[in-house]
C-alpha cells in the first residue's frame, strides 16, 4: 500500500489552528523548461533582441543571475532536477544511459518530484507546447521509472479544486535546427508570428568563435529567434493561467535544461554550457528581486515541494533557495560524462569569482568526434575553418588543441569568457589548491559514481546504434567509427 507523504510542520500547525487545509489553499506549481538555451534574454542583458514576457516575469518575481545546471546535457540534467539529486550521485550521469540491457535503478530513498506531489494530492502533468492531450512531454530520465507518476499531459484533467504540479517542456533552442533549411524555417516563422526576424548584423559572437563567419552568424541569429519564440510561448502560458483564474495562485518557474548547443556550450562545463536563466514568479514571491548568489538547477525540486508544504526527502541534495533561513552556497558543482557515443569525464566547481575544471581525460581533444554534434553545420564550419587556417591562435587553441590541460582555472571577474587558463600561474596556486580540494571533497561527499564500465558502455551503445540504423542509416559508419575510437583511446590509456 502506498501512503501519502507528510506535509511540512507549518501546514500541520495551520490545520490544527484554522481547521483542515483545503486543496484550494495550496499553490499550483508550474515549471517551464526549454531545451538548449543560455541566458540570452533582455532581462539578462541581451541587447540584440527583446523578450518582454520573461522580462515581465522578472519584474513580477525574482530573477537569479547566477543559476547553473549540474549537467550540461538533456537526460543527465533532467534525471537530476526531477529527483533533486546530483546525477553523479544516482548513477544517471551518462547521457541516454540505462537504455540497453543494463538498467539504472534509483538509490533507496530517492523519489521523483511528481510522485511526491501526487502523493500529497496534487494533479501531475507534463507536456510540450501547445499541449497535446494525447501525449506526455519530454522526460528523458536515465533510470527506471513508472509513468503513472504523471496523471496526464494537461492540468485541465484535475478534479475541481485540486492543485496541480505541471511541467511544460519545450524545444527552445532546438527550434533553430542545425542546418540552413532549418534556419530559413525559423526565420520565416519569426516573421509570421513575431513580425520580424533577427538580423545577422545584430549578432555578437563570443570571442572564441570567428567573428566574421557568415554561417556561425546566421546560426546565432536563428538561435536568437528561437529565444524570441520561446518568450512568446511564456506569454501564451501566462495568458492561459490568467484566463482560467489560476495565475494569482500559481508559482511559475522558468529555467532551461542547459546552455546553447554549440562548440563550447552544451556538453561542456564552460559558462556557455552551464549558466542558465532562472526566473520565478507567484504568490509570496518578492516582486522585482534580483538574486546574485550561486544556485543549482536541482534546487527547483526543493523550493517547489516546500512551496506546496510537502516534506523534502532526507536524501534530497537540492535546497529550498526561497526559504527564509536559506544560507547561500559558496560554490556550485557540475559534471560532464559520456554524451551519446563520446566518452568524457569532466568535473567543475565554481565560486562567485573562480571556476575550476578537472579534465580526467586530458589526452583527448575538446571537440572529440560526436555524431550528434558533428552533424551540425556550425561544427562542420568550425572544423573546416580550423583545417583552412582561418581561426586565430586563441580560437584554434581553445577549440582544436589535440589535448587539454588536466586542470583549468579561470578568474571570471576579469575573464568572463574563460580565455586565460590560470592553472599554471604561481600567483593563483593557493586558489587552485583550494578549489582542487573542494572538488575532491564534493566528489567523495556526494558519492560521485565516475566512469561507467565497459559492459555498461556496450549495453547503451546497442540502442543508440539501432536508432541511427533506423533513422539515419547514412550515419551508421560514423557512430561505429566513433565507438571504435573511444575503445582504442581507452585501451591506450588516453
Amino acid at each position: 500500500m502506498k501512503f501519502p507523504r507528510l506535509v511540512s510542520l507549518g501546514w500541520l500547525i495551520s490545520a490544527f489552528l484554522i481547521g483542515p487545509v483545503s486543496a484550494d489553499d495550496r499553490p499550483n506549481i508550474l515549471w517551464i523548461i526549454p531545451d538548449d538555451m543560455s541566458a540570452h534574454f533582455s532581462c539578462y542583458g541581451e541587447t540584440a533582441i527583446e523578450t518582454p514576457h520573461l522580462d515581465r516575469m522578472a519584474a513580477n518575481g525574482v530573477m537569479f543571475t547566477r543559476a547553473f545546471v549540474t549537467a550540461p546535457v538533456c537526460s543527465t540534467n533532467r534525471s537530476a532536477f526531477i529527483t533533486g539529486m546530483y546525477q553523479t550521485s544516482i548513477g544517471a550521469h551518462h547521457h541516454r544511459s540505462g537504455r540497453g540491457e543494463i538498467k539504472i535503478h534509483l538509490p533507496e530513498g530517492v523519489e521523483l518530484v511528481p510522485q511526491l506531489f501526487q502523493d500529497a494530492g496534487y494533479y501531475t502533468s507534463i507536456a510540450g507546447w501547445p499541449i497535446n492531450p494525447q501525449r506526455l512531454g519530454k522526460t528523458d530520465y536515465n533510470f527506471e521509472w513508472d509513468q503513472s507518476v504523471y496523471d496526464g499531459s494537461d492540468w485541465s484533467g484535475r478534479a475541481e479544486g485540486q492543485p496541480f504540479f505541471a511541467q511544460i517542456q519545450s524545444r527552445g533552442g532546438k527550434l533553430r535546427g542545425s542546418n540552413f533549411e532549418a534556419y530559413a524555417r525559423i526565420r520565416a516563422r519569426a516573421e509570421t508570428e513575431l513580425g520580424s526576424s533577427t538580423p545577422v548584423s545584430a549578432v555578437n559572437l563570443p570571442p572564441y568563435y570567428p567573428q566574421d563567419n557568415a554561417v556561425l552568424r546566421e546560426d546565432w541569429a536563428a538561435y536568437l529567434d528561437s529565444i524570441r519564440l520561446t518568450d512568446a510561448m511564456i506569454g501564451e502560458v501566462i495568458d492561459r493561467l490568467e484566463a482560467e483564474g489560476e495565475l494569482e495562485n500559481t508559482i511559475i518557474i522558468f529555467m532551461t535544461d542547459h546552455g546553447i548547443s554549440h562548440a563550447r556550450g552544451k556538453q561542456f562545463l564552460h559558462e556557455e554550457g552551464v549558466h542558465v536563466p532562472l526566473v520565478i514568479q507567484g504568490p509570496s514571491i518578492e516582486r522585482g528581486a534580483v538574486r546574485t548568489d550561486l544556485v543549482e538547477h536541482i534546487d527547483i525540486a526543493a523550493l517547489s515541494l516546500a512551496a506546496a508544504g510537502i516534506e523534502l526527502p532526507a536524501t534530497m541534495q537540492a535546497q529550498d533557495i526561497l526559504a527564509a533561513d536559506y544560507q547561500p552556497r559558496e560554490a556550485v558543482f557540475s559534471a560532464r560524462d559520456r554524451c551519446d557515443e563520446t566518452v568524457d569525464y569532466l568535473r567543475m566547481v565554481r565560486t562567485e569569482r573562480y571556476k575550476y575544471i578537472r579534465n580526467y581525460l586530458p589526452e583527448r581533444p575538446h571537440l572529440m568526434p560526436n555524431r550528434y554534434k558533428d552533424d551540425k553545420v556550425i561544427i562542420k564550419e568550425l572544423r573546416q575553418a580550423h583545417a583552412d587556417g582561418e581561426l586565430n591562435e586563441l580560437q584554434d587553441d581553445i577549440l582544436f588543441a589535440p589535448t587539454r590541460a588536466p586542470e583549468e582555472l579561470y578568474d571570471l571577474r576579469d575573464d568572463p569568457f574563460e580565455l586565460n587558463n590560470l592553472a599554471d600561474d604561481p600567483a593563483h596556486a593557493e586558489t587552485l589548491a583550494n578549489l582542487r580540494q573542494r572538488l575532491k571533497d564534493w566528489e567523495v561527499a556526494t558519492n560521485d559514481h565516475g566512469r561507467e564500465t565497459e559492459a555498461e558502455y556496450d549495453s547503451d551503445m546497442i540502442p543508440q546504434i539501432a536508432k541511427v540504423k533506423n533513422n539515419r542509416p547514412e550515419q551508421l559508419d560514423t557512430i561505429m567509427s566513433n565507438i571504435d575510437l573511444m575503445k582504442k583511446w581507452d585501451a591506450e590509456g588516453k
